[in-house]
């Protein structure tokens, strides 16, 4: 249904090169155009979950759906916005746990009184989504201890940790995908039901190519409008990269999420979501602290600020709470989401620096 937003595309470009300076129009123009094709990737995904199985198939879900915020961070990067590229990493995991599976929640729990999942699995995400929050504080600690007096040893535990975190990574997906592969397996078929597995998977890898080329594209005439137009609006950077950015890019995983969810594909609505603030936690981030050193100006670090390392440490807090009895309803979406809402507020109401 948001196929008509590809007009966007062109009016994008269009602006980009003969307006450069009207911010505003460029910036939505381009926010517009990513939204369809990142819910092409999501369809393209979960093609790939129908062949794939529920476990693979919500890594997969997560992996491309995670392209779009990779591209976006990616080219904030290049440009020298650290702020904007951690308040993005933020935002996602956030958006993730709270906004997307809060939405999938309520959107399945008001079609059954009660839908089920499987908890080894939601409980072994939901520890690693806390052994990333211990990640993120670590750095800040270490800034508001040590101080000025050891010059750059922010950068140096922060490309630490990141390889941490990369192992980490690699060994949770050992562990999901090879030795403990049933801990994430659906618990059922809903209702009986066969997934149909339409298309081939040669067909869904294409299209995540073409949608990958061109939000990369898209990004990055975003990314040079998002100063210029918060200040337009009076917002400050962090709301922008954690709720405006953070959305656009988790588009993919809003539409596949909510929708496996109504189809009662809990287990799979679980592994795009949590799985997906897994894989920034663990991978993107880490990686784009590496990257930096390559294609940024400046390296960054680790070093989140109070505000974005408290508000990953509630909602993993209270995500781990929700998904740890294998059980949702409509309320528990509510919940997840209210607590999306009261951070937004506050980052809404946190003044322009």
């Amino acid at each position: 249904m948001w196929n008509w937003l590809l007009c966007f595309a062109p009016i994008a470009v269009a602006l980009e090169y003969f307006a450069p300076t009207r911010h505003t129009l460029i910036f939505f123009a381009s926010a517009l155009a990513i939204l369809p094709l990142a819910a092409w990737l999501g369809r393209a995904t979960e093609q790939l979950a129908d062949h794939a199985g529920e476990g693979v198939g919500g890594l997969l879900n997560a992996t491309f759906g995670n392209a779009a915020e990779l591209i976006i961070a990616i080219a904030a990067l290049r440009a020298g916005l650290h702020d904007i590229v951690k308040a993005t990493i933020v935002g996602s995991i956030v958006g993730n746990i709270l906004f997307v599976l809060g939405a999938a929640m309520l959107a399945g729990g008001l079609r059954r009184r009660e839908q089920h999942f499987n908890a080894a699995g939601a409980r072994a995400q939901a520890t690693m989504l806390t052994l990333a929050a211990i990640a993120l504080v670590i750095p800040a600690a270490y800034g508001e201890l040590v101080g000025e007096r050891f010059i750059g040893g922010e950068s140096s535990l922060s490309v630490a940790i990141s390889v941490v975190l990369l192992v980490l990574y690699g060994l949770f997906l050992i562990f999901s995908l090879r030795t403990h592969p049933n801990f994430f397996l659906a618990l059922a078929t809903p209702n009986g039901d066969e997934h149909p597995r339409n298309g081939s998977i040669g067909q869904a890898i294409g299209v995540l190519a073409a949608c990958t080329v061109a939000i990369a594209w898209l990004s990055e005439i975003l990314v040079g409008a998002i100063k210029p137009t918060a200040q337009v609006f009076g917002l400050s950077d962090l709301f922008v990269g954690v709720f405006v950015v953070a959305i656009l890019g988790n588009a993919a995983e809003h539409a596949t999420a909510v929708t496996a969810a109504m189809k009662d594909r809990m287990d799979l609505s679980l592994s795009i979501a949590i799985g997906s603030s897994v894989q920034v936690a663990l991978f993107v981030a880490p990686v784009l602290v590496l990257a930096s050193y390559v294609i940024g100006p400046t390296p960054m670090d680790l070093l989140f600020g109070k505000g974005l390392v408290l508000a990953v440490f509630l909602a993993v807090a209270i995500t781990g709470q929700v998904a740890g009895d294998g059980r949702s309803d409509w309320l528990k979406g509510v919940q997840l989401l209210a607590v999306y809402l009261i951070l937004g507020i506050a980052f809404f109401l946190t003044p322009q620096v």
